[in-house]
């Protein structure tokens, strides 16, 4: 089981970064190739080194836990199934946000309660720390700037948007395909939470 961590506030969603890699990795580039191209040609398009360093690697991590399927899905998938599935690489790569989608946004979908409140958020990472000693030595700036990326990931995936003063859940709806995908290769939680829906218990 991944172990948690807080690196997801300074590692955003980074959707084209991560289709652009995915690109890479179909045409049989490695990991230290795709590194390479980050570092030396400054694909991803930013200033500082540190920044070239820290795209790649998050983007390399992502895709790793990917198969050619869903990188080919990524890659010339339609736009909410791409952004999708970009997003299910992170859900893969980081516990603790999966955790929030599963027992916080899923819920609330189940619940039709479509309306994400602040408060969702200081609940959650409140109950977290409680239950693991590494999250309670988390700083309450940290769990504000974990709040804040969550929220920043689910706006650019698609899956919130504000409306006046209230962030309304969007549900998800999943192609068939992938959905069956999904199913077939183990990841139905990962799919109950990408959907909102139930598939059974696993």
């Amino acid at each position: 089981m991944l172990e948690y961590t807080s690196i997801l506030k300074s590692r955003p969603y980074l959707y084209l970064e991560l289709k652009k890699a995915s690109a890479l990795k179909i045409q049989g580039l490695n990991d230290n190739d795709i590194k390479y191209k980050a570092v030396k040609e400054n694909i991803f398009a930013v200033t500082t080194e540190a920044r070239k360093r820290e795209i790649a690697s998050t983007v390399i991590n992502r895709i790793k836990i990917l198969d050619e399927y869903i990188l080919d899905k990524i890659i010339s998938g339609n736009l909410q199934t791409s952004k999708q599935l970009a997003f299910y690489s992170i859900l893969k790569t980081d516990r603790l946000f999966f955790e929030f989608m599963k027992e916080v946004y899923k819920e609330k979908i189940i619940l039709k309660d479509y309306i994400l409140k602040d408060n969702d958020f200081d609940i959650f990472f409140r109950r977290k720390a409680e239950q693991d000693e590494k999250i309670s030595s988390w700083t309450d700036y940290t769990f504000y700037k974990l709040g804040q990326v969550y929220k920043r990931i689910l706006t650019e995936a698609g899956f919130i948007k504000k409306v006046k003063r209230e962030v309304q859940i969007i549900p998800q709806i999943i192609e068939a395909e992938v959905a069956k995908h999904l199913k077939d290769i183990g990841d139905t939680a990962y799919l109950e939470v990408l959907s909102g829906e139930v598939y059974g218990h696993i």
